[in-house]
């Protein structure tokens, strides 16, 4: 049951509430990616950005925007400043300074396609344009709520973030790390975008309690943790048409996983206790409109690619 007594939601209900929101988002992206670039870099940023991914950051922002009566315009700017930020750290952790793979969304890394250059600055120009994005002229966004978005996003993609993360990742190739580690890590490199997108979606509507604010913040923890989670499992499991990225390159790389630490069905288990902490906090929160993010939730831990 839901926060609100309704039945789970099915794939059908979740696709015709998501389809409506991911059309806009796509076409908000066509209009505000690499339109004004120079052509080489401009395709490179559209490229890595258009036509490809699941858009769980996105969707996310809108959920919870919507469990918080959010506003439209503030919503949409926050739900693609996420995914540009996800699209610049993939383009990043594909060099070859970094992870070096060859094959992301299905199809060639940026830098394969444009080179390592223009992948760099590729990277670096969609950063930039997600704080643009949370900081429009006008007064369709108020300056509060953008200084709340750029901060929430900010501190995700930096060194209490992704970066940091990264960083850690990088440094435990071939090492043996603890759960605690590992969970460290994974929080930092892949949940915290995860939950910011949950944070900034709540940040888009008026006053929410504190206690609401705590029960969002640990249910984007949870889901943060779950996704990365599966995504070792699929590593294992599933092949790279499947999952349109390269299988099996974390233990070919010799880098800690969920798998490699509690095994496959450890892993799995621990996938299905973080979705339970992630509903659990959703029912905290007592919000009458979670349905979404309940469904969300699911859909992490259920997921094949």
């Amino acid at each position: 049951m839901t926060t609100s007594g309704t039945l789970r939601w099915d794939a059908a209900r979740l696709s015709a509430w998501s389809q409506p929101l991911l059309a806009r988002v796509e076409d908000a992206l066509s209009a505000w990616v690499g339109t004004d670039a120079p052509v080489q870099l401009g395709d490179a940023m559209r490229y890595a950005v258009l036509d490809g991914g699941k858009r769980l950051r996105p969707l996310l922002v809108f959920a919870a925007s919507e469990a918080v009566c959010g506003q439209a315009d503030a919503t949409l700017r926050a739900a693609c400043s996420v995914e540009l930020i996800h699209a610049y750290s993939l383009v990043h952790d594909d060099l070859p300074c970094m992870d070096n793979d060859v094959l992301r969304r299905g199809k060639p890394t940026v830098h394969v396609k444009f080179g390592e250059a223009d992948a760099l600055l590729a990277g670096d120009a969609l950063q930039a344009l997600a704080f643009e994005l949370l900081t429009p002229d006008g007064d369709g966004v108020e300056p509060a709520v953008q200084a709340r978005l750029c901060r929430l996003l900010a501190r995700s993609a930096g060194s209490l973030g992704m970066a940091g993360g990264q960083a850690i990742d990088l440094a435990s190739v071939g090492r043996a790390l603890d759960e605690k580690q590992l969970r460290e890590m994974h929080r930092l490199k892949t949940g915290a975008l995860l939950q910011a997108s949950v944070e900034m979606g709540a940040a888009c509507g008026g006053h929410v309690g504190p206690e609401a604010q705590a029960s969002l913040s640990a249910y984007g923890a949870a889901i943060g943790l779950a996704f990365q989670v599966v995504d070792d499992i699929l590593d294992v499991t599933a092949d790279s048409a499947v999952l349109g990225k390269t299988a099996g390159k974390d233990a070919a790389s010799d880098k800690p996983t969920y798998v490699s630490l509690l095994g496959l069905d450890g892993a799995r288990a621990q996938a299905r206790d973080l979705l339970a902490e992630a509903l659990a906090a959703l029912e905290q929160s007592a919000l009458s409109d979670a349905e979404a993010l309940r469904a969300l939730a699911h859909m992490v831990v259920d997921r094949d690619r």
